[in-house]
């Protein structure tokens, strides 16, 4: 009996591992087979000239670097930053998802082996007489304490136990690029934040000045007008002049004082906990160099098309699920344990009891719920399947919208350097003019507010060319696969 036993174990093992679990194997979508991500190859060369006075280049094919942001060449950025990922609520928020994720798929694989459970029941009873007693001593009044152990397996024939743990994984590597993408939100945010300061400290700077030098050219007015040079009309223009300029101050001020804010939160502090780090456009270097990644790379770095593609793995693999749930399930049970009066002669010879089960349960009639079930699981697939081609084809406009960007804010960075050219070359010509008594004061402060106002528009278009930087490396993913320290389950 004992061997017949053990035999029966040994098949009901065999055939579950060696079973094929049902429904689709799941099979990685091909990386899309396209040439590039615009219709025409982009130029490898940008004309803008960094600091040093080198053109900015697209090296095809260049990995992305974990630490991209270094490329800025800015010592605060490089701190803000890794101060942003060390006390990021959102961050650390999908980081315990991920860590809740990948402990439900531990849970989810004990499904894998049989459970043991353990139990002990005491009760004292007392029995009416015309009642048989049950036990030897044919008492009626009598405590009974009872010890068991009960094993309890459902081999996986199927394969439906496999298929939800095969679910369960694709959807933890789905969460798992969830935090990746994250990651990379949180650093394209800081670096984009402290790029935006810088603009608009310069921004405000310039409208200062602005406002000084239109201040200065109103008094200027006012008193050719006492010296009858001018009429009262030229005054009120100039007043006009300089409440417009100061109205354009505050806004600027205010975005400012929330950009503040909001790098100060990204930082995992408090706004009144402001950071110390404060951001110039001088003190941030364009990179002289920038990756662009093959197309077939692409699919492979993003995280949100990693975690599309999990999400789709896990779909196909609760197909096999649902059809799973329509087989005959087996399950074996088996307990062994002592009944005893006395509890110190629990476990002594002659109170042991077992008991061995199998039982076997097949679906036949639920009113067509399977089925539809299974059905509604296909279709699920073929959403998650539409969902990760529309998440590839954003990821290939993000890389082409950032490829143009680059060439048409690298030509507006060109004419804004131009203007700031032609505006200083002008106040030049203005304050010689004036040094040979050719022209007056207002000449100077008009030519000197202009070369000011211009100086706003090149700050913003220099901003332009940071942010397009950042965006292209955020859209080739942003090089979380060459990370040293990578959360727990990564690969």
């Amino acid at each position: 009996m004992r061997r017949m036993t053990c035999i029966a174990a040994s098949v009901v093992l065999l055939v579950t591992a060696a079973g094929c679990a049902v429904g689709p194997d799941f099979k990685r979508p091909a990386a899309p087979d396209v040439p590039g991500y615009t219709a025409n190859q982009p130029a490898t060369t940008v004309a803008t000239p960094t600091q040093d006075g080198q053109p900015q280049r697209l090296n095809q094919g260049q990995a992305v670097s974990a630490k991209w942001w270094t490329l800025f060449g800015s010592d605060a950025l490089n701190t803000l930053v890794e101060e942003a990922l060390k006390a990021n609520p959102d961050l650390q928020s999908a980081k315990a998802a991920l860590r809740a994720a990948q402990e439900n798929l531990a849970a989810q694989r004990a499904d894998f082996f049989p459970t043991l459970d353990g139990s002990h029941n005491s009760s004292r009873t007392r029995n009416a007489k015309a009642i048989a007693s049950p036990l030897k001593s044919n008492a009626d009044l009598y405590s009974l304490h009872t010890s068991q152990l009960v094993v309890s397996y459902m081999p996986d024939v199927f394969g439906g136990v496999r298929r939800q743990v095969e679910s369960t994984a694709a959807q933890t590597e789905a969460v798992r690029f969830e935090y990746e993408a994250a990651y990379l939100t949180l650093t394209s945010s800081v670096v984009n934040a402290a790029i935006q300061e810088a603009a608009l400290r310069a921004q405000v700077r310039a409208t200062q000045e602005a406002v000084k030098v239109a201040n200065q050219l109103l008094e200027a007015t006012r008193k050719q007008q006492r010296a009858g040079l001018l009429g009262g009309a030229d005054v009120a223009a100039q007043e006009a002049a300089l409440a417009q300029m100061e109205a354009s101050l505050p806004p600027l001020e205010k975005q400012l004082a929330q950009q503040r804010n909001l790098i100060t939160v990204l930082a995992g502090r408090y706004p009144s906990d402001e950071i110390t780090q404060r951001f110039e456009l001088d003190a941030l270097h364009l990179p002289a160099e920038l990756p662009l990644s093959l197309p077939s790379q692409l699919v492979e770095q993003r995280p949100d098309i990693r975690a599309a593609q999990a999400q789709l793995h896990a779909a196909s693999a609760d197909i096999g699920v649902a059809i799973a749930a329509r087989l005959p399930s087996v399950t074996l049970t088996g307990n062994v344990g002592s009944s005893e009066e006395l509890l110190r002669m629990l476990f002594s010879s002659g109170t042991g009891l077992w008991n061995l089960s199998a039982g076997l349960a097949v679906p036949i009639f639920h009113g067509g719920g399977l089925m539809h079930q299974q059905r509604a699981a296909e279709a699920l697939y073929d959403q998650a399947a539409a969902q990760y081609r529309s998440t590839v084809l954003t990821a290939f406009q993000n890389v082409a919208d950032t490829l143009h960007a680059i060439q048409a804010d690298a030509r507006s960075l060109q004419s804004a350097h131009k203007a700031e050219l032609a505006a200083r070359k002008s106040l030049n010509m203005a304050q010689r003019q004036l040094a040979a008594g050719m022209v007056g004061s207002p000449a100077v402060l008009q030519a000197e507010q202009a070369y000011q106002q211009v100086l706003v528009s090149v700050a913003q278009a220099r901003a332009d060319r940071f942010v397009d930087s950042v965006a292209l490396l955020q859209a080739l993913g942003g090089g979380w696969w060459a990370r040293e320290e990578q959360v727990a389950g990564s690969s």
